[in-house]
């Protein structure tokens, strides 16, 4: 993927909280920051979106009293309105009762479909809107798999937290779900497969060789190798090279098994934060400390200057790291004790944003 030249164009950093949106613009350069915020006070936000092509904002909420629902805004997030129809769950669907919780992700479709979004759910759902996200619809044929009455709950829910779109393939689409698994469709949703060989089993109440009982955490695609997918996992790093057919772990040099966040660059670099354990979700020994491989798990290495080592003990949620795709790469981290750090330099060296945030609960960069 080419990185990014023009002089010009705007970077904004969409930060998801548990009390609002808030939206902080540089250039790319990256020295000088203007923020603004919150808007949508006191919503829950769940998923952010950014559309470079016509300014869009979309957002995954939750209120206490309109319930989950996408808010769109069009006008750098300084107002926001509701959606014509919202994710909602079709009656007549050959599927277990579900509910609608709270919507995980939100993106944008393959770049040959303009106006075309994916929102993945909890209850994991995949919905699917053609006009820019005002109208959404349920893909029956995830919904209806032959699996899905075996479909167990992760500690967070049954949520659809990741959805990928093949660059080169309009039609094929991975989604990870918890605790099920990898799903991929060929066909543009119509029709799901399990691609979950070489993932360890999760729940007790499937054996080995069963298709679902994997507890994904987060999937993202290696811009760097076409068909490539790199998942964090609930035990482990996991690399697969044939479009998920089959998967490998890559985390031997880690400190810890367990982690949520994982961001991919452009030149295919792999950046995870390791927590302590299922039950303790922190870092290790109150260390800040970002973990950087450029060879695809066979050497790893902490990036810890400018994070803090000492009595430091947060968290960073799944969709609350990402990747630019400038040269150097620039990466940005939001943790559960409202901080945004950032580095400008593929993670050499971080430094923090000024403002404190409520606990954050995703970052987008979004360019214009």
């Amino acid at each position: 993927m080419a990185a990014e030249k023009s002089t010009s164009r705007k970077i904004v950093l969409l930060i998801g909280t548990v009390k609002g949106v808030f939206l902080y613009e540089t250039d790319e350069r990256r020295t000088k920051w203007k923020l603004t915020g919150p808007h949508l006070g006191g919503w829950e936000i769940f998923s952010l979106c950014g559309d470079a092509r016509n300014g869009r904002i979309l957002a995954g909420t939750g209120h206490f009293e309109h319930g989950p629902t996408i808010r769109i805004s069009q006008d750098g997030g300084k107002t926001w309105r509701g959606v014509k129809r919202d994710p909602k769950f079709s009656t007549t669907a050959k599927r277990p009762k579900a509910e609608l919780k709270h919507i995980w992700q939100i993106v944008p479709g393959h770049a040959s479909q303009p106006g075309t979004w994916y929102a993945g759910v909890d209850d994991a759902a995949l919905f699917v809107s053609h006009d820019d996200g005002d109208s959404w619809s349920e893909l029956k044929g995830l919904t209806g798999h032959p699996t899905r009455p075996r479909w167990m709950p992760g500690a967070g829910g049954l949520c659809l937290h990741s959805i990928v779109v093949d660059p080169t393939n309009a039609l094929r689409l991975w989604v990870g779900i918890s605790a099920v698994g990898v799903m991929r469709s060929d066909d543009g949703g119509k029709s799901w497969q399990p691609r979950n060989a070489g993932l360890p089993s999760f729940t007790p109440e499937f054996g080995p060789e069963a298709e679902i009982g994997r507890c994904v955490h987060k999937l993202v695609l290696d811009p760097a190798r076409p068909g490539s997918l790199v998942l964090q996992y609930h035990g482990g790093v996991f690399v697969s090279d044939d479009a998920g057919d089959s998967w490998k772990r890559i985390s031997a040099g880690l400190p810890h098994d367990f982690g949520f966040p994982l961001a991919v660059t452009a030149r295919g670099e792999f950046f995870v934060v390791p927590l302590v354990a299922d039950i303790n979700r922190v870092v290790p020994d109150g260390a800040l400390k970002v973990w950087r491989t450029r060879d695809r798990g066979r050497t790893w290495r902490a990036m810890t200057k400018g994070l803090p080592q000492q009595d430091h003990f947060v968290g960073v949620l799944r969709d609350a790291m990402i990747a630019d795709t400038l040269e150097p790469a620039g990466l940005y981290m939001g943790t559960t004790g409202g901080e945004l750090f950032y580095s400008k330099n593929a993670g050499e060296r971080w430094e923090k944003l000024p403002a404190s945030f409520p606990r954050i609960t995703t970052v987008k960069v979004w360019a214009r």
